[in-house]
């Protein structure tokens, strides 16, 4: 992200999610969407081939397909995912995404509701 870049995206102004990140050739890229204490929503693209390695992390987090498919593998369980579907990888699953072909999503993390 370049210095004169929002680290968020403008509040009160309308946007098309798909067209708030791009696709760059054999990368993953992040824009944040919304960062807070509680939790945060960001958008991802994925070039074909490319994948996150697995990891676990101590909160839920929703993510949805906003183009093109994706696998997502939670706790040795495969899910392919299409446009407009979404799923909640539990807190603590070990989970990793891999592109087959390339797709874009929104992942949110909720980090309240854990202090009990």
């Amino acid at each position: 992200m370049n210095k004169n870049e929002p680290y968020e995206l403008e509040k009160a102004k309308s946007h098309i999610i798909v067209e708030i990140i791009e696709y760059l050739p054999n990368s993953v890229v992040s824009k944040t969407i919304i960062k807070k204490s509680t939790g945060n929503i960001t958008a991802m693209s994925f070039d074909v081939g490319e994948e996150l390695s697995e990891k676990t992390i101590p909160f839920d987090t929703y993510v949805q397909i906003i183009h093109g498919t994706a696998l997502l593998t939670i706790s040795k369980v495969k899910h392919q995912l299409k446009l407009g579907e979404g799923i909640v990888i539990p807190a603590h699953s070990l989970h990793h995404f891999n592109a087959n072909e390339q797709f874009k999503m929104i992942s949110t993390v909720i980090k309240s509701g854990y202090e009990e």
